[in-house]
């Protein structure tokens, strides 16, 4: 078994720069001994052992938790500001671990960096547009090294491309959707779409020139690469007003 998860984790490193995944492998397990930050939408911070996170379709439902005082809480997803999660260890082994050297510049300057290096998943409360529906959700960030202009989440509804691996331990598989919003346009992410990915395009990032004249021929598995430039643009047009 220890050789199969070796061989797995080494096929990770090897395909992951090929599938240019530079988005975060959502976390799904999550270690009952390091402690959880969490802080919730008063202010309040509570540090302690998780106990369990219940979930519904996918859908972050309550978190269990005991602070480090004993005293146990119950929480709901409109409690929650933001919360960072210890992965268990065999999670941890299926991240992808190739992030854009270049993209650490574009971090939300408000994000724990220490917790996100120690590979922490890092969930925030946030509204998603899903077809006529608005609903307030607890969503994992998955580019938290270039977030500060675009903010890709997972969607636990979402489908995969094919992927090699067993159980936790995959490599080469895409989400087919994401929540996307991108920051001082909308407080909302909407639901991106692998196969509606050619039609957005341009919608999404046509006010920065750059990303349309760069990616003429947009792929879905190159969204992080979409959402850096994008950053880029920005950036320079607030220098050019200066």
């Amino acid at each position: 078994m220890l050789k199969k998860i070796i061989t797995l984790f080494a096929l990770c490193i090897f395909i992951s720069p090929v599938f240019a995944q530079e988005l975060l492998t959502p976390t799904f397990q999550y270690s009952h001994k390091k402690t959880a930050y969490i802080t919730l939408a008063d202010g309040t911070e509570i540090k302690g052992t998780l106990k369990d996170v219940d979930r519904k379709k996918g859908l972050i439902e309550e978190i269990k938790i005991v602070d480090l005082e004993g005293k146990k809480h119950k929480l709901t997803p409109d409690q929650v500001k933001h919360m960072y999660l210890p992965p268990s260890g065999l999670d941890k082994l299926g991240k992808a671990i190739d992030f854009l050297n270049d993209a650490r510049r574009w971090t939300d300057d408000k994000l724990d960096q220490d917790l996100l290096g120690k590979n922490y998943a890092y969930f925030e409360n946030s509204k998603v547009q899903v077809k006529k529906k608005q609903l307030t959700l607890l969503v994992q960030l998955l580019n938290p090294t270039f977030s500060k202009s675009v903010k890709i989440y997972h969607d636990p509804m979402a489908g995969e491309t094919a992927s090699i691996g067993v159980g936790p331990i995959k490599a080469g598989g895409i989400a087919k959707s994401y929540y996307v919003k991108v920051v001082g346009q909308s407080d909302v992410a909407t639901r991106l779409k692998k196969k509606d990915y050619s039609a957005e395009f341009k919608p999404m990032w046509g006010s920065c020139e750059a990303v349309v004249a760069e990616y003429a021929s947009p792929k879905w598995r190159d969204l992080s690469k979409h959402a850096v430039k994008f950053s880029e643009c920005g950036a320079e047009s607030k220098e050019g007003t200066l």
